[in-house]
């Protein structure tokens, strides 16, 4: 279950993690007892992303401005879901915007923490310097300040960032969460840190035991047409969207890592890999559960549709090995297996010898597919330092290379038409 903005600023705010002044709408005429100052922003209230390219976001200066703009607001679906809330903040002067995120990771079947020094709506900039550690202990603040040394942060920064991580954990922990997200925090030109935007996904067999959680339920509004007052109601039943439900795992897993036990251990290169089957014909391929998620997000947001996606997990525990390899193919082969798969979009972030290993499951891959009579386009969008070296390597294979996220997503989404 995804959580609103304006409910996860409301948990925010319990943990003592710094949000703006705020007061939900509920029409567009509460906005004539507004008791935040202007300029303010207002944001719409759905579970989708991407809710400022499609004119959710709107600044205002005035009451008049306000109230047209929360009337336009409301009458504006996002992916199918119109808002029944509006949250109307303070403006805040950013110098400097993060990444932050708690979550769990299926295949190491820990908590991770994520962090990137660029945030807000620049995917491409957030998953190039995405930093990520493993909580594979009990958790310390020495995990936080490793993740912000890791982001490359420097001074107060370091405290400051490091104790939102924290109590980011915590919330995650005592809430039995899947994912708490700060995207993004922003630093202002004094150190002081806010989170600006928030998600939380809480685990919907835990809501048993957090019935506060379970009373944040609501119904979306779902329709194609105009609206009346806030909007109109949809026709038919709410549906969660294809991105939530993709944060969720609600869908078939067919391979599980590995069987759970009290006493995990990370999982070695022969691991079993976690395939989660949708209904699209892009299959996704990628190492890390964030990177994972981001290229989905991605995906979707270009009216694409997943047939499936599979994390490999952090080359970090394979990339010396061996198994890298194997790893890889055997990935490949579970993402084409489905014959509905037109396009295969391998997202990778990885050091010079895991580019070496990649080009050469690729090729191996490629030479099964080729005897089969089947070879679905391979569209490999490669982070690294031998970028012409791995394309001289693919040259001749039935593979795209692409270095920007968005170019390889946009192919995808139209080779899979």
């Amino acid at each position: 279950m995804d959580l609103l903005e304006y409910q996860a600023k409301a948990l925010f705010r319990e943990m003592a993690i710094p949000v703006l002044p705020s007061q939900r709408i509920d029409y567009a005429t509460d906005l004539k007892g507004l008791k935040i100052p202007y300029p303010v922003v207002l944001k719409s209230q759905v579970r989708a992303g991407g809710r400022g390219r499609a004119g959710g976001i709107k600044f205002v200066e005035n009451t008049i401005d306000a109230v047209a703009a929360a009337q336009t607001i409301f009458n504006l679906p996002i992916m199918d879901e119109y808002p029944e809330v509006l949250l109307a903040e303070a403006k805040y002067d950013v110098d400097q915007e993060l990444y932050l995120a708690v979550l769990l990771d299926p295949v190491a079947r820990r908590p991770v923490l994520l962090g990137s020094k660029q945030g807000g709506i620049n995917v491409e900039a957030a998953i190039a310097q995405m930093q990520q550690v493993i909580v594979d202990q009990d958790f310390s603040p020495f995990y936080a300040r490793r993740l912000t040394l890791k982001m490359g942060l420097q001074g107060g920064l370091i405290q400051s960032v490091s104790a939102i991580v924290e109590k980011m954990y915590q919330l995650f922990v005592e809430k039995d969460l899947d994912l708490v997200e700060i995207n993004p925090l922003g630093i202002s030109k004094l150190g002081e840190v806010m989170a600006l935007d928030g998600k939380v996904t809480a685990n919907d067999e835990a809501l048993g035991r957090h019935l506060d959680l379970a009373g944040l339920v609501g119904k979306k509004r779902l329709g194609s047409g105009g609206a009346l007052g806030r909007g109109s109601k949809g026709v038919g039943e709410s549906s969660q969207s294809v991105v939530s439900g993709l944060r969720r795992y609600d869908s078939k897993v067919v391979r599980s890592p590995f069987e759970a036990n009290s006493n995990p251990q990370p999982p070695n290169p022969n691991s079993q890999l976690n395939l989660v089957e949708l209904e699209g014909n892009i299959a996704i391929l990628c190492n890390g559960i964030g990177l994972t998620m981001a290229t989905l997000d991605a995906v979707t947001h270009a009216k694409g549709k997943p047939a499936n996606f599979l994390n490999l997990g952090s080359f970090e525990r394979y990339e010396l090995t061996d198994g890298l390899r194997e790893r890889l193919e055997r990935g490949l082969e579970l993402v084409s297996q489905d014959k509905s798969v037109k396009v295969v979009l391998v997202n990778i972030l990885g050091t010079v010898a895991a580019s070496e290993e990649i080009t050469l499951a690729i090729a191996a891959y490629l030479e099964r597919k080729a005897r089969a009579n089947r070879t679905p386009q391979i569209l490999l969008r490669l982070v690294g330092d031998q970028l012409d070296a791995t394309r001289e390597r693919l040259s001749g294979l039935s593979v795209q290379l692409i270095e920007k996220l968005d170019e390889a997503v946009a192919q995808a989404v139209s080779l899979a038409k």
